[in-house]
């Protein structure tokens, strides 16, 4: 699974909570959250923080009083990044240098229930899903006055099935069709026991090849998340 891939899930999962909202005719739900991830247990001993962004969405499964709603979201935590300018290779050389990136990042995804425990201008809510979580390092070249790669590759990955339980409070600033909310809330995401790469685990050496020296522990996390929540119909 690539980033580009994991995007069009994401897509695809928010596509289906509208598709079932419109069918049900009830008031569905789209969000989007920054994240701040905290790691726990033994994942702390190799990363100190990450951060990222999570979409998702829900809807109703008893009708229009949404105390009960089916949620699902998809996001991506960095939890590592390193850059180095290099030179072209020859003939050209030095006179076009190049931006060396690599990332360290989890790719997850759920869906499960969440029980919104009072309806109105503010909603506390506990959740829990089941998914998937993807750990990947991926290194990529790009022109130094560039935005965009044009070169990339996956160094080193691991896919893992996980569950994710937390909660939060939604606080309404607007109302109307498509009220908005501020969505604070914390999740536990219990990813097990995976293998991954931090910074410094890829070692360059002059002939062009590499080591890797990859790690093996439970890789858990507590992530904090703030975001717009949007309903509709």
């Amino acid at each position: 699974m690539t980033r580009r891939m994991a995007g069009w899930v994401a897509v695809l999962g928010v596509a289906l909570v509208i598709a079932g909202a419109e069918r049900a005719g009830a008031q569905a739900r789209v969000d989007i959250s920054l994240l701040g991830a905290d790691p726990v247990g033994e994942l702390g001993h190799y990363v100190d923080a990450g951060g990222g962004i999570q979409f998702g969405g829900a809807i109703p499964m008893d009708g229009r009083r949404g105390h009960l709603r089916l949620r699902t979201d998809f996001g991506f935590i960095l939890y590592g990044y390193e850059s180095r300018r290099v030179c072209l290779s020859a003939p050209v050389g030095c006179r076009i240098e190049l931006d060396l990136n690599t990332t360290n990042g989890i790719f997850f995804g759920g869906v499960g229930p969440e029980v919104v425990l009072a309806t109105g201008s503010v909603e506390p809510y506990l959740n829990a899903s089941m998914g998937f979580s993807y750990f990947a390092t991926t290194s990529s070249l790009q022109g130094t006055w560039d935005s965009e790669d044009f070169a990339n590759t996956t160094n080193f990955d691991d896919f893992m099935w996980s569950w994710r339980a937390g909660g939060g409070m939604r606080v309404r600033v607007s109302g109307g069709r498509r009220p908005v909310f501020v969505d604070l809330g914390v999740e536990h995401h219990q990813n097990g026991l995976a293998d991954f790469l931090t910074e410094g685990d890829i070692e360059d050496h002059p002939d062009g090849s590499i080591t890797l020296y990859p790690n093996r522990a439970e890789a858990n996390m507590t992530a904090f998340r703030v975001g717009v929540s949007i309903g509709f119909r």
